[in-house]
């Protein structure tokens, strides 16, 4: 697949007025992608408008808040090229409510102030704001470049965002790291989130080209507008970083993003290394019981007490307030007795990433953090932190 880049947009044509016809569902997907990166209370004005350059037979949508740009191409039949820019957010409220396999047109005036929208009997009529005001967000030189399967790039963003601090005092956590660990054979390329009460690990296949790569801090907007790219597809990822920026080429679209400037917190001293009591559960099972259990939990802890004894493990919740619950489920457990207490919300944020239908869990004692494996993913490792119960 061919490098791209926000920078390779179609060139702007100074020609008015640009005219050109799409299909709903190309201009839906398109402007789905692009609008949701556009702040609804931006304070720069074009930064509110998503830019769109017609040419050929392609129309390639802009959208940015400076910190990250996203561009994905679209087939039209373009009547006559050029360049606008319209508000992301009402042309996409617009599409939406125009009916399945509707036609679209769009026209600008000579003067290129509006844009007319017509779609069957439907027709608005639309402010444009001059397209050489429209920002372009430089990317500087990528050093780094390597290609992930759409399915690696999706595992490494989504099954550690859940543990993404949403404290902005600690800035660095506010986004995955992304890095190289190991050596020889056994490289790998690793993902990592936590907000000091859990963390996930996530981790492939060092990829080729990726070997001496910084390690980088993803913010959390891009890894939400990343997921939403690859929930829809297939195919391969082109990923291009330096320490400051990062680039993912994904079929028609390219997402350009800053990263988050800071130092990661050595997570490996925080991942238990005695923990030598093995528990493994049905998740299903698990999941469920948690979930029952914890409607009793106090609002603000959300505490669930673990009681392994056997191959039972007790799960109780107590409340001042509500009362109490409990719940026996079976376990494989053939260890000393423990009892340890955690954050429900926590325990379920986890086992909603969990892809197996066992998870492990390995136990030390109640003042100590547990970790949790996916049977069905040897790079997927979790951490939680104890709680007082």
């Amino acid at each position: 697949m061919a490098q791209s880049s926000a920078a390779e947009v179609i060139a702007p044509v100074k020609q008015a007025p640009v005219q050109f016809t799409i299909e709903r569902s190309n201009l839906i997907k398109s402007l789905g992608h692009v609008q949701s990166v556009v702040e609804k209370r931006g304070t720069i004005a074009v930064l509110s408008n998503v830019k769109i350059d017609a040419k050929g037979d392609t129309v390639a949508f802009t959208a940015t808040d400076m910190d990250i740009a996203i561009v994905e191409k679209a087939t039209a039949s373009v009547s006559k090229p050029g360049s606008m820019t319209v508000a992301a957010h009402t042309f996409y409220d617009i599409v939406r409510k125009l009916p399945e396999g509707a036609q679209v047109e769009l026209t600008t005036s000579a003067d290129g102030a509006k844009v007319t929208i017509k779609s069957g009997t439907s027709r608005f009529s639309l402010a444009c704001l001059p397209v050489d005001d429209f920002p372009v967000m430089a990317e500087g030189e990528l050093a780094h470049n390597f290609t992930l399967k759409s399915a690696e790039c999706l595992s490494l963003v989504e099954k550690p965002s859940f543990a993404i601090s949403t404290e902005e005092t600690r800035y660095y956590l506010n986004g995955i790291y992304l890095h190289t660990s190991g050596s020889g054979e056994g490289k790998v390329l690793r993902a990592v989130a936590t907000d000091g009460h859990r963390l996930a690990r996530i981790e492939v296949a060092l990829p080729a080209g990726a070997d001496g790569m910084p390690g980088v801090i993803i913010p959390r907007k891009a890894i939400h507008e990343l997921r939403k790219l690859l929930e829809e597809g297939e195919g391969d990822v082109q990923v291009s970083l330096s320490e400051t920026k990062i680039r993912f080429v994904y079929g028609k679209a390219v997402l350009v993003s800053k990263l988050i400037d800071g130092n990661f917190p050595d997570y490996e001293r925080v991942i238990p290394v005695n923990n030598d009591k093995l528990m493994e559960v049905d998740c299903k099972m698990f999941k469920n019981a948690v979930d029952r259990v914890s409607v009793i939990s106090s609002e603000k802890s959300r505490a669930v007490k673990f009681q392994l004894d056997g191959g039972k493990l007790t799960l109780s919740a107590s409340s001042p307030e509500l009362g109490t619950a409990s719940e026996e489920i079976d376990v494989t457990y053939s260890s000393a007795k423990v009892e340890v207490g955690f954050n429900s919300r926590y325990l379920l944020d986890m086992m909603g990433q969990i892809e197996g239908d066992t998870a492990q869990f390995l136990l030390n004692d109640s003042a100590s953090p547990a970790i949790v494996r996916d049977t069905a993913d040897v790079g997927a490792l979790y951490v939680i932190m104890p709680m007082r119960v």
